[in-house]
């Protein structure tokens, strides 16, 4: 895996970041979709994520609980918008389940993964409702937690 420099958000509210894994599409967008791979790796250690329920369609939901160190539980609930199997995830927590509305949406992700050499280029853009959404998230931690996911998925890869 390589850092390459993030690329620059399209607009005031999206935050970016970038990955190049020596991983072909296929397995990279499986470790996203297959609930026991995405439990590994999709939390910054040392938290877990204690149950993951993906129904990866459009419109299907996505589930997961998060722990922190001190054994509090963070419910994470959203829908897929677009599925494009090893190309593009695109999920929000803009709705809850069955198009459903949330009480807050916070933002909605774009998850692309692009054949480079044999490698693949994975790309998440996080679009938010709001600037002070996107401001709160980078404060947060967005580019720190995701890269450590994206660092922990790339230590994952060369197992599975």
């Amino acid at each position: 895996m390589t850092n390459q420099d993030n690329p620059t958000p399209a607009h005031d509210r999206e935050l970016v970041l970038t990955r190049l894994y020596d991983a072909p599409r296929e397995k990279v967008f499986r470790a996203f979709t297959d609930p026991e791979i995405f439990k590994q790796w999709f939390v910054p250690r040392p938290w877990t994520i204690t149950s993951a329920e993906l129904d990866v369609r459009s419109g299907g939901t996505n589930r997961f609980t998060m722990r922190d160190p001190d054994g509090n539980e963070y419910p994470n609930q959203g829908v897929y918008l677009e599925v494009v199997e090893n190309e593009k995830l695109v999920m929000t927590d803009a709705y809850t389940e069955a198009w459903q509305p949330s009480e807050k949406p916070f933002f909605t992700a774009i998850l692309t993964f692009e054949d480079e050499g044999g490698k693949t280029r994975y790309t998440a853009r996080a679009r938010h409702w709001t600037v002070e959404d996107r401001k709160a998230h980078e404060e947060m931690g967005f580019h720190e937690g995701w890269g450590q996911c994206a660092d922990q998925l790339a230590e994952l890869l060369i197992k599975i």
